[in-house]
């Protein structure tokens, strides 16, 4: 089975992760880890690995950025088995001081869909009040929503529910979907 042709995922990222961060892609039943992700600790600019399992044999992407500084940062995604860019998530910088949001670029640099963090309101309060409103995510392209990433009420391991199902045209490439899933918890989740 390829875990990059499903439309739904469960992502949980561990709870303590003292040298770096940790990430477990499941099916959307957690019956299996599909996708591991390590994030070296102790980096200036962001280097984060994800694996086929926990035991780190088969590396499938990269994701690496350029910048020492990620406020408004690209993250390239590479294809490990042939060292080719797939595209890029950029973050938006300052829009994202009150509410993520992300460009999703294709490996020529085109913008093809957006991440948008629900409601200004409900961003608001998560960064001011607390942060035990969950999140979603909405990734969208000209108006049609690709996918949802829903963060489930855990305050103590923050985790996703991720649906691409509603992509019928498979405008957005699975692998910058899961490089997506990947950035919103270590890159966002460091900042809250």
């Amino acid at each position: 089975m390829n875990p990059f042709l499903l439309n739904k995922y469960f992502s949980k990222k561990s709870f303590l992760a003292i040298f770096g961060g940790e990430l477990r892609i499941f099916d959307e039943n957690q019956n299996a880890i599909l996708f591991f992700v390590k994030q070296k600790a102790f980096k200036l600019k962001e280097d984060i690995t994800i694996f086929s399992d926990e035991s780190q044999t088969k590396e499938l992407l990269k994701i690496r950025t350029e910048s020492i500084v990620d406020f408004s940062g690209t993250y390239d995604v590479i294809d490990a088995s042939t060292n080719e860019k797939v595209g890029s998530l950029r973050r938006k910088g300052f829009k994202s001081i009150l509410k993520d949001e992300w460009d999703v670029l294709d490996a020529s640099g085109n913008i093809i869909a957006m991440v948008v963090e629900d409601g200004i309101l409900k961003a608001l309060l998560r960064r001011l009040l607390t942060n035990l409103i969950p999140q979603t995510f909405l990734i969208t392209s000209g108006g049609t929503t690709l996918g949802i990433l829903k963060q489930t009420f855990n305050p103590f391991l923050p985790q996703f529910r991720v649906d691409f199902s509603m992509d019928s045209g498979k405008v957005l490439d699975r692998r910058l979907g899961i490089a997506t899933i990947t950035l919103l918890q270590i890159i966002e989740g460091k900042q809250k």
